[in-house]
């Protein structure tokens, strides 16, 4: 991807409509979405992770997003999650997340993150795991960020208007670029 590819991740703790959002801006932008692969991947785990699991959606996330970059339109690339989660879901359950995930972190960067607010209310799933620590993890979330001094904004509000939060974000962003 050249310098003056745009590459935006909607990022967040389990059931805040990331994908929702992340296939909204890619039709309003007529641009392509980069699915999470880890939801296809962990189809049938039945909640049972390895750390290895991990590493797999790791580079699955990566080799993914780098095949769906050709279609992507108008210099302009939107990632439904990152592989960051899986050194969050790595530390979470196994208390640490391997090298070659950590390495590719500080490299592999986007150039906005929507962070998905906790504002939504839980939708059962048979992938999602942790209801009960939205917060945590929501911290967990802005601590990650952070340590990577990402661009970021938090995306709250109900249905459209969480829609329209995050497409006005997106837009003043491409605006000051």
């Amino acid at each position: 991807m050249g310098k003056d590819f745009i590459k935006i991740a909607v990022v967040g703790p389990e059931s805040t409509g990331k994908s929702t959002m992340a296939q909204f801006l890619a039709k309003e932008f007529q641009t392509v979405c980069v699915p999470e692969y880890s939801r296809y991947y962990c189809q049938s785990l039945n909640n049972k992770y390895t750390l290895q699991d991990e590493v797999n959606m790791f580079y699955g996330q990566v080799a993914l997003e780098e095949a769906l970059v050709p279609l992507a339109q108008g210099q302009l690339l939107i990632c439904d999650t990152t592989f960051l989660t899986v050194k969050i879901w790595s530390d979470h359950l196994f208390g640490h997340t391997p090298q070659e995930v950590t390495d590719k972190i500080q490299q592999h960067v986007y150039d906005l993150y929507l962070l998905m607010d906790i504002d939504l209310p839980w939708q059962d799933d048979p992938l999602r795991d942790f209801p009960e620590q939205r917060e945590h993890f929501m911290e967990i979330w802005k601590s990650e960020l952070n340590a990577i001094s990402a661009n970021y904004h938090l995306i709250s509000g109900l249905g459209d208007q969480r829609l329209e939060n995050g497409l006005h974000a997106v837009k003043d962003f491409l605006t000051l670029i």
